[in-house]
């Protein structure tokens, strides 16, 4: 009995190894951490050369840029993020919409007298518009509510932001020219990034241009979690399939967006995602499918960060279990499926070589005990091979790799949580308000709605 179980155990553990291999070779390089931001092709859309700075383009050539930054609560952070984005180097039209989401702690007066600050110190107007948000009428979630606010304050044409899709001949109409910049109130943005962003997106004639901003791992708990959402959110959504043209994969990273305004306009504007708790998904297949067929791309960053703090265990747990069930699109079978696939995995690798090792150290040298741990082992150097790139990324040392079994297990034990939230009635709560699942488009799969990050 023991024989034929241990055998069990072994061939479970092969399967998931194969699997592991497969995921490897087969799952667009989701592991590798080499999707960065394209330099300018010489010769296309008025590009030079360079590097992807302000050097790349005649001055002519840059189009407007409008940023537009959802804030609830942000008080605190904007002292050490706003003044990145208003202090962009970026030679073109630019002007920065903050849209105070119904703040209790003085955000809005916070952010107008950064401005007032940035632009006594630059000696000229970013043209920072601090914008008093409206609360989301029916249908709409509380981000893209903001969103949609900035974009009509930033001067995009009320029919892209409200109605259905504008035709293609007159996308381009003289208020939808340029692009607009979604991101988060918590993004430190690096000198020149901003003008590199513009640059590539030009240059590959790309709809959208997202990037996966550095998030901060600074405490004990961010080092164990963050790298791995990351990871496990470019499993879900390889890179290299997003950036695919023409393939069926779409994404996008919410803290930084740049949005061609004539393709937003064509897809019909905000009004499709307004229930999307995980905005960021919802906007890269909103413009990849039709009626936009956009191009988009999505990379990761080191140049733009997050500095938003997780101090306690609790605070990354919250951030998981606000929208993970939503990501599952409330479905019971796929959330059984999911954790019944993260513990195949993740944890029957490391099972099957303790298993393995502790029947051979007993004297049950057999076939079973055998496999047990060659499977496992096999597994278990699969992911942790995989997990390496994305180590060197943030910074963080090999040693950390064995041990992601155990950081998706905790990510499964968010899963559920999030499901129990859901049920009681308490799912996507941040900062007061309740996500509401049946709304239009709030079942988008994504990865998250992150405090307005």
């Amino acid at each position: 009995m023991l024989a034929s179980s241990g055998l069990a155990l072994g061939i479970a553990a092969a399967l998931a190894a194969v699997a592991w291999l497969v995921l490897l070779l087969g799952h667009g390089g989701f592991w590798r951490t080499d999707q960065r931001l394209p330099p300018p092709e010489p010769g296309v859309s008025g590009v030079s050369g360079g590097s992807g700075g302000s050097g790349g383009f005649g001055p002519a050539t840059w189009p407007e840029v409008v940023a537009v930054v959802p804030a609830r609560d942000e008080a605190a952070i904007l002292p050490v993020t706003l003044p990145t984005l208003l202090g962009q180097d970026y030679p073109g039209p630019f002007s920065v919409t903050l849209v105070d989401d119904g703040s209790s702690d003085g955000t809005g007066e916070v952010a107008a007298a950064i401005g007032a600050s940035a632009a006594r110190a630059l000696r000229a107007l970013r043209g920072l518009r601090v914008l008093p948000g409206a609360p989301p009428p029916p249908g709409w979630a509380g981000k893209p509510w903001a969103m949609a606010q900035g974009l009509d304050a930033a001067g995009v044409s009320r029919a892209a932001r409200d109605s259905g899709p504008v035709r293609p001949e007159s996308a381009e109409s003289a208020d939808d020219a340029g692009y607009v910049l979604f991101t988060d109130a918590d993004i430190a943005w690096g000198p020149g990034t901003l003008s590199a962003l513009v640059a590539a997106a030009e240059a590959g004639r790309r709809d959208l241009t997202s990037q996966m901003v550095l998030l901060r791992t600074e405490t004990r708990w961010e080092k164990m979690i963050i790298p791995a959402f990351v990871y496990f959110f470019a499993q879900l959504y390889p890179f290299r399939w997003v950036n695919r043209p023409g393939g069926r994969t779409a994404a996008a990273a919410g803290g930084c967006m740049l949005v061609r305004r004539s393709a937003l306009g064509q897809a019909g504007g905000l009004a499709p995602i307004r229930g999307a708790l995980i905005d960021d998904v919802a906007l890269g297949r909103l413009l990849k499918r039709p009626p936009a067929r956009g191009r988009i791309w999505l990379g990761l960053s080191t140049g733009i960060r997050s500095v938003r703090p997780y101090l306690v265990l609790a605070d990354l747990w919250n951030m998981v279990a606000r929208s993970a069930f939503t990501q599952l699109r409330y479905s019971p079978w796929l959330l059984a499926g999911t954790l019944a696939g993260l513990a195949w995995l993740y944890a029957l690798p490391v099972a099957s070589t303790l298993a393995g090792l502790m029947a051979i150290t007993v004297g049950g040298a057999g076939t079973g005990p055998l496999l047990c741990v060659a499977a496992g082992l096999t597994g278990w150097a699969a992911m942790t091979v995989s997990y390496l790139p994305m180590l060197r990324l943030y910074r963080l040392s090999p040693l950390r790799a064995p041990l992601l079994p155990a950081t998706a297990i905790l990510y499964a034990a968010m899963t559920a949580d999030s499901a129990r939230r859901h049920y009681a009635g308490r799912g996507g709560v941040w900062k007061g308000r309740t996500g509401r699942p049946g709304a239009p488009g709030g079942r988008e799969s994504g990865i998250r709605e992150e405090a307005h990050n």
